[in-house]
């Protein structure tokens, strides 16, 4: 007699770009080695396996024997390997010639290394929209697995998700599998009887079921607990010893052979959406909270729940772009590269193009520019990679461009889309962003030699947990609990550690202050601002030279109700590695002193650690970069990590108070809440007494030098391109 029901595992597993080689490691030890060593000798068993781009490339160059191992198993038909964009992007990010690229590239190397034709993927994150059928479509991709979730949002009741569906787009056809939510908890957190008796409680309702479970292979050893109960306490075995046990009815498949052995269950079209807690995740903070209140209110009535529960979802994934604007500025920034890549097909060298593309495509995953469970946008080393290799690309670019001669340019666009115009000035050795529409802050600033962001900071802003780092640890006893349910603080105190920015922590804002403000006050974002130019706007006019150009802001606004103006002048010149910042404020009272302070942030920059430090302008050591300064008279500040290489250096014309602390951050990742640090902020300040004249003026530089710069035909190596 045929099994009356048939399992398909998937399992996705992942690492970003960015993370730590010891991540990787320490991941690949604790989940994907020890899962293979258990499913290898269970010979009845199928899954469908799929490993994103960067860990493949990780393993493929650190432990290729195990890819050896995955490759006998693919001959043996017992692992299907499904692809997906390489380098692990949200789809809906990318524009449509990005998504197929990257879904082709991958299938192509899989097919080269693995000796395997992909005909299925995983789409990141579960993050769905309608118009992305065409294009896993036209990358060659026949089917994909979402959430049930996606599917009741739709409107299909639980009891018809047994199968998959057919979708289209275009005239497009896919082919979309409903992974269950139930099983994601259930697995491998409950006891296996209890999965088992789940699955033939359904299949005995509707005989021929086709379950799915698809999820993060992390969870199977690397997150919290889980490597003692999935592999020492037996887990994993016992499950593997169940399904094989109950394979007279449970039969496990892979997709692909899901797929020609069942007919679909018919056509849906599913409407915008993720896996459930990633659409609570994308609301606003409020509504965050709102969301969590109320359905926990409906969990209380269990038969209501029930009930409401397939109509109820949280927000859109595209709003984290609004949620968090950082992620903002990474995405414009990443378009603006896509499009000049696009832009200079044809006009440029293929093996350039090619190293540019991979480095776009590095540059476009996922994991940096949302939040969740998981660390995500909190994590500095992440932005920064997304950072390095954008940069990168650009630099790719500009080399095919304009060579190795000295050069700069001013433009002026909409480059985040907010609807307001930004100006860009960008030479061989730097680029800066400003945004007049915003106080006429610098919003970003790359050193092109080392592909570095020196303004990939983070807003210290609430987040809906927030209140559990309030409430303080939860005590599970012995239990394994899933990461979304855990509450463990990696420090002490953290709730005391709670701080919120009013504004981005940018550089060239422009703050009035109470005289008597402290440096604990402006760290806590605590001291009240007292005009109106941090982030109001400020009229432009771009001044070019042959070598040189300059950006002039200037508002007409008040402090404390005083009339005044500012006028701030930056300027760049080619083959310079340093900003000329000058400061004019006029129309100021005689006689009323003005509490004036210039905030400037530097990302990127660790603390702790003895070799990331300031020095003053004679060289002598002030402390570690996670350090609070407070200093008098001050003729300047430098910022000094030598494990990078950079030195940042601000000169000032004239005495100023000097403010620099560090900006940390409470955030949540799988491994619970702690502190990290972001950014560090440099504030000058000044006491201006205008006794005679209302003109007051300081002229700073800012130097951005790099100790180990490489020859410029060094700088754009790309490590295992793989985009042809």
């Amino acid at each position: 007699m045929p099994p009356t029901a048939q399992l398909c595992l998937v399992l996705h597993n992942h690492q970003p770009i960015g993370n730590f080689d010891g991540v990787f490691e320490q991941a690949y030890q604790d989940s994907y080695l020890p899962f293979l060593d258990v499913f290898e000798p269970f010979d009845a068993l199928r899954i469908s396996l799929h490993t994103s781009g960067p860990l493949m490339l990780w393993l493929a160059d650190r432990h290729p024997e195990y890819l050896q191992r995955v490759r006998t198993l693919v001959q043996q038909g017992r692992v299907e390997i499904i692809g997906g964009p390489i380098y692990e992007p949200i789809l809906s990010m990318l524009p449509s010639r990005d998504r197929i690229g990257q879904i082709r590239a991958y299938s192509q190397w899989i097919q080269e290394h693995l000796g395997t034709k992909v005909a299925g993927m995983w789409t990141p994150e579960r993050v769905w929209e309608s118009h992305f059928a065409s294009d896993i479509a036209d990358a060659g991709i026949g089917y994909t697995v979402l959430d049930d979730f996606h599917f009741h949002a739709a409107g299909l009741p639980k009891d018809q998700l047994t199968g998959y569906y057919v979708t289209e787009e275009d005239g497009r056809l896919l082919r979309v599998f409903p992974g269950s939510e139930q099983l994601r908890y259930l697995i491998p957190f409950a006891p296996v009887d209890q999965t088992i008796d789940y699955i033939r409680g359904v299949a005995d309702q509707h005989p021929g079921s086709l379950f799915v479970f698809g999820d993060d292979g992390e969870k199977f050893g690397t997150w919290p607990d889980t490597q003692q109960h999935v592999y020492a306490d037996g887990w994993l075995s016992r499950f593997f010893t169940a399904l094989t046990d109950n394979r007279d009815w449970l039969a496990t498949s892979t997709l692909a052979e899901a797929i020609d052995s069942t007919p679909p269950k018919g056509k849906i079209y599913l409407p915008d959406c993720s896996y459930r807690e990633m659409t609570e995740w994308a609301l606003p903070v409020g509504q965050q909270v709102q969301y969590e209140d109320a359905t926990r209110q409906l969990r209380s009535d269990a038969e209501r729940w029930e009930a409401i529960q397939p109509f109820v979802r949280g927000g859109f994934w595209r709003n984290f772009k609004v949620k968090y604007p950082e992620a903002n500025e990474m995405y414009s920034r990443m378009l603006s590269v896509s499009r000049r890549l696009a832009d200079m097909k044809g006009d440029i060298e293929p093996e350039a193009w090619n190293a540019a593309a991979d480095h776009l495509y590095r540059g476009q995953c996922n994991c940096s520019y949302w939040h969740g469970a998981f660390g995500g946008i909190y994590l500095p080393h992440l932005r920064n990679a997304v950072y390095q290799h954008l940069i990168s690309a650009d630099n790719i670019l500009n080399q095919q461009r304009y060579g190795t001669t000295q050069w700069v340019e001013a433009t002026v666009e909409d480059y985040n889309f907010d609807g307001d115009q930004e100006v860009r000035l960008s030479g061989d050795q730097m680029v800066a962003w400003f945004a007049p529409a915003r106080g006429g802050r610098m919003y970003e600033l790359d050193m092109r030699s080392t592909a570095h962001n020196l303004l990939a900071t983070m807003q210290r802003q609430p987040e809906a947990y927030h209140r559990k780092v309030m409430a303080g640890p939860s005590v599970d006893g012995d239990s394994v609990a899933s990461i979304h349910d855990r509450v463990v603080f990696k420090q002490a105190g953290l709730d005391q550690m709670l701080q919120y920015d009013r504004y981005p922590r940018k550089s060239l804002m422009d703050h009035f202050l109470d005289e008597d403000a402290t440096i604990d006050a402006v760290s806590k974002a605590d001291a009240i601002e007292r005009g109106d130019f941090v982030d109001l706007p400020y009229e432009t006019k771009l001044r070019r030279a042959a070598d040189r150009i300059q950006v002039q802001m200037r508002r007409n606004g008040n402090a404390w109700g005083i009339p005044l103006s500012i006028t701030k002048a930056v300027t760049m010149a080619g083959g310079s590695d340093e900003l000329e910042i000058a400061y004019l404020l006029e129309d100021l009272p005689k006689n009323r002193p003005l509490h004036f302070a210039i905030e400037l942030n530097f990302a990127g920059l660790p603390a702790g650690a003895d070799d990331r430090y300031f020095s003053d302008r004679d060289g002598n050591r002030l402390g570690q970069l996670g350090k609070k300064l407070d200093l008098h008279d001050a003729a300047g500040i430098q910022l000094t990590d030598e494990w990078l290489g950079i030195d940042i250096g601000l000169s000032i014309d004239r005495p100023s108070g000097l403010w620099a602390f560090p900006v940390e951050t409470v955030s949540q990742s799988e491994g619970g809440f702690e502190l990290v640090h972001q950014s560090v902020c440099v504030m000058p300040h000044w006491i201006i007494n205008c006794e005679s004249e209302n003109r007051w003026a300081v002229t700073m530089r800012l130097s951005i030098r790099d100790r180990n710069a490489k020859p410029s035909s060094q700088q754009n190596d790309v490590d295992q391109a793989v985009v042809v």
